[in-house]
């Protein structure tokens, strides 16, 4: 039987692919160390389990409007005019089965065959997928360790052509870990404005900035940059709940209108009682967000000390997120033949830089605890002695 083309031409995720193998290792015994994983090793918050098992008990469980019951569409309004100083209204807002699903129904809202999108590389991995998927072509900007892993103004407007529809920004991004300032923002939005682009920007680990260092939200700089940009975000990362599948858009009111419908035909609500958990999320204390950024900060500390000292490699320290990802070129292997030398030799996991557009590289998340860092980074520096 054939498939369709579309099916054919999309890879599987390797971020998945690698964590999966990893996990499979551990199951049979071996003592693996997994920096593969993109997720908190957190639990959930008991406020927010709490919530949905309220919900549950109460009967919750029936379809729900399918961007989402209007109180969560509230708060998610609310917050974006708190947090990010954006104002949307309820009708804006789209809550959907996870940011991913948020990005896809964004991106087949606005692009089709013959436009093209432009990504900076290293990328998260779906936003080509995505792409293609749409019909659109992906276009992509490779950006320089020295510069922080972040495309500029000037990179933006020399990969765009008439054909050129939407930019994606991921700031912080997986899997550089690399914010964009302000300054660096108003640049690109002034590029997008002079041809009317479309801004697609994944807000998803806003929370999880360290130091002095402020994650903006693009919407924000200017009536210019609000038109034009679609804000993506979700509760996976802030609140540890990746499992719950539970993210957001905010957008211009046609652009939301007709992701509204478009959601309506492929998955309909997000789960009922799992809405009711990310009310409480938002409305609720949010000191476990501030406690779970604290942790991952010794982590990221740790582990930029200990890599930026190790032989043959390079690194730059991460402004958010939990991803260090290291500059593997000295070394004159491919990403994928040091992945699995790494880990066939010394038991330790990563992603392979390929995945994310750049194959000098590889991604370490820290999302894991100190004693497995300690130990898989002693492993690493033994690995990088030989190479």
């Amino acid at each position: 039987m054939e498939l369709a083309e579309r099916a054919t031409l999309l890879q599987p995720s390797p971020t998945l692919a690698i964590d999966t193998k990893a996990k499979q290792m551990k199951a049979v015994g071996e003592d693996v160390c997994n920096f593969g994983a993109g997720e908190p090793d957190f639990d959930t918050p008991e406020h927010i389990k709490a919530a949905a098992i309220a919900a549950l008990n109460d009967g919750f469980t029936k379809y729900t409007p399918s961007s989402g019951i209007p109180e969560l569409r509230q708060a998610i309004a609310d917050k974006l005019f708190a947090d990010n100083n954006i104002e949307y209204k309820p009708t804006q807002i789209i809550v959907s089965t996870g940011a991913k699903q948020a990005c896809m129904n964004a991106i087949l809202a606005t692009c089709q065959t013959g436009d093209e999108v432009i990504i900076p590389a290293p990328y998260w991995v779906s936003y080509p997928e995505m792409v293609r998927l749409s019909g659109a072509e992906p276009v992509f900007v490779q950006t320089k360790e020295s510069n922080n892993w972040k495309m500029t103004a000037a990179d933006f407007a020399d990969a765009m052509t008439p054909r050129t529809k939407m930019v994606i920004i991921n700031s912080p991004c997986n899997p550089t870990g690399a914010v964009y300032t302000r300054e660096e923002l108003e640049a690109i939005v002034e590029v997008a404005d002079e041809e009317g682009i479309i801004i697609l920007s994944d807000e998803m680990y806003e929370k999880l900035v360290y130091d002095d260092v402020k994650a903006v939200s693009i919407a924000s700089l200017s009536k210019a940059a609000y038109d034009l940009t679609i804000t993506i975000n979700g509760f996976s990362k802030a609140y540890a709940m990746t499992g719950w599948r539970l993210g957001y858009l905010a957008a211009p009111e046609n652009i939301a209108k007709a992701i509204d419908s478009i959601q309506s035909h492929m998955t309909s609500n997000p789960t009922s009682f799992g809405q009711k958990g990310g009310l409480a999320a938002l409305q609720g204390d949010q000191q476990c967000i501030a406690d779970m950024r604290d942790e991952f900060n010794v982590r990221r500390d740790y582990v930029y000390g200990r890599i930026s000292t190790m032989p043959n490699v390079t690194v730059t320290k991460p402004d958010g997120a939990f991803y260090v990802l290291v500059n593997i070129e000295r070394t004159s292997l491919t990403s994928t033949n040091f992945a699995d030398r790494l880990l066939s030799k010394q038991k330790v996991a990563v992603v392979p830089g390929i995945a994310f557009g750049n194959d000098k590289t590889i991604r370490i998340s820290y999302a894991t605890s100190l004693d497995v860092i300690k130990k898989g980074l002693d492993r690493l520096e033994d690995f990088l002695r030989s190479v």
